[in-house]
């Protein structure tokens, strides 16, 4: 018992070491330092201001679509892989879900959670920086020689089946159809792809894995990064009925409901309000206006973007400060008045997107949407989606049920927000306004 006071400050000081060593590899292994920042007349300012991080010099446009499971988030991925200066990433983080949490199910467990957002984050940030090496940590079985057939969707990245990531036989400015792309290209390279990705100006990442915006306060306020959030959102009751659509077995208990006119007892009524509790914690935040959330914020309504795609796409690109590739305009043009029957695949981009946006409305019956509406009745107002009142009028084909902030009548445009005008979307008859299309500039 003498003696324990030696040994614990003997711990405490091997403590201090390990913490000191681990310390000095990080930041000389996970941060450039200010010498390299020489050629660029920077060194001494920023070597003054912040020894340890590097600033994105190159002000490479980072972007990620926030988005949920069946909200159209494909679509909108596809918005920026048509880019031929943009390297896109279709859902990477499902190799983290899937390493680390195998049945994890839309964050149920807080615990899962914070261990799936923290990998994601780290995973993220060293995407942006071309780094693909990273992600074999959490690719099965490991790649090896940097060479893998496991990417998960990797025929929904322009880039990766492309040359020279892909060379596979055919003209040189061939590109292969998703289905083709893995049976034609053979093994991925991630070596070659990491170059494809250095070489363009932009990285843009689709994710369903990350439930709200503050999530991403981290990577936002990283000095390294130019991150701009894309935050789709779709009308709750949509997502709804896609969903018991698509994921048949998860959803059946709705099916269920639909089929009988009666509530199962069991019904996992999470599988909804989820969904509205993440649109409604981001929109709030959105709403205050937070500092770090300046000029790097954009929430779409797929709605909106469905009835005026080449619009809607144009005000994305502008937010962004991108210019509009051609072959992103002709994209849509083929994409958003196809043949129903050819969109049939679950995660297909052959649209009739007007049509679609509404289709819900048929899918799903009254009971349930009243249902819907009453669990998600916040966010339904935040976000200037109308109630349908009875099943009449739910059912009817003519009027959309959300609020059209394409019409002037509807906008405040004397709202200043640090010498820009935030849009406010106001509701009519005196209603509470809604604060809408937040991007700060």
């Amino acid at each position: 018992m003498q003696c324990s006071w030696k040994a614990v400050l003997l711990l405490a000081l091997a403590s201090i070491a390990i913490q000191y060593t681990a310390i000095r590899t990080f930041t000389a292994k996970s941060f450039h330092t200010c010498p390299g920042l020489a050629e660029a007349g920077l060194a001494e300012r920023l070597c003054e201001e912040s020894p340890t991080f590097a600033y994105n010099l190159s002000r490479k446009t980072h972007i990620l679509i926030l988005a949920t499971t069946r909200s159209g988030s494909s679509f909108v991925g596809q918005l920026f892989n048509q880019h031929l200066d943009v390297f896109y990433l279709f859902e990477p983080l499902y190799h983290v879900q899937n390493t680390l949490i195998p049945r994890f199910t839309q964050g149920k467990s807080p615990a899962d959670r914070r261990v799936m957002l923290g990998a994601s984050r780290d995973l993220l940030r060293s995407l942006y920086d071309c780094d693909l090496y990273f992600l074999e940590n959490y690719i099965k079985p490991p790649p090896v020689n940097h060479t893998t057939d496991r990417i998960f969707r990797r025929g929904a990245s322009r880039v990766l089946c492309s040359r020279p990531v892909c060379d596979p036989p055919g003209p040189a400015d061939l590109v292969l159809e998703e289905g083709d792309c893995v049976r034609k290209c053979g093994l991925l390279n991630l070596t070659v792809a990491a170059e494809a990705c250095r070489e363009r100006s932009h990285v843009a990442i689709k994710t369903v894995r990350v439930p709200e915006v503050n999530d991403l306060r981290a990577l936002v306020e990283d000095p390294r990064l130019n991150l701009k959030v894309i935050q789709l959102v779709r009308d709750p009751r949509g997502i709804l009925a896609s969903r018991s659509e698509t994921f048949r077995d998860t959803y059946r208990l709705w099916r269920l409901w639909y089929g009988t006119g009666r509530k199962p007892y069991n019904l996992d009524v999470t599988q909804l309000t989820t969904v509205c509790e993440d649109f409604s914690n981001s929109v709030s935040t959105g709403l205050m206006r937070p500092p770090w959330l300046k000029g790097k914020y954009m929430l779409v309504r797929y709605e909106d973007l469905a009835r005026n795609p080449m619009k809607k796409t144009e005000e994305i690109y502008g937010f962004l400060g991108i210019p509009l590739d051609s072959h992103v305009a002709r994209w849509i043009q083929n994409n958003t008045r196809g043949d129903p029957t050819l969109g049939k695949h679950k995660y297909g981009t052959v649209r009739n997107s007007a049509a679609t946006a509404e289709k819900w409305r048929f899918r799903l019956s009254y009971d349930i949407v009243a249902f819907a509406q009453n669990a998600c009745q916040q966010v339904l107002a935040q976000l200037g989606y109308k109630i349908a009142a009875s099943e009449e009028e739910l059912k009817n084909p003519s009027p959309t049920r959300c609020e059209d902030n394409e019409d002037k009548d509807l906008y405040d445009d004397s709202l200043p927000l640090n010498g820009q005008v935030l849009h406010s979307l106001g509701a009519q008859q005196g209603k509470q306004k809604l604060h809408w299309a937040f991007q700060q500039r």
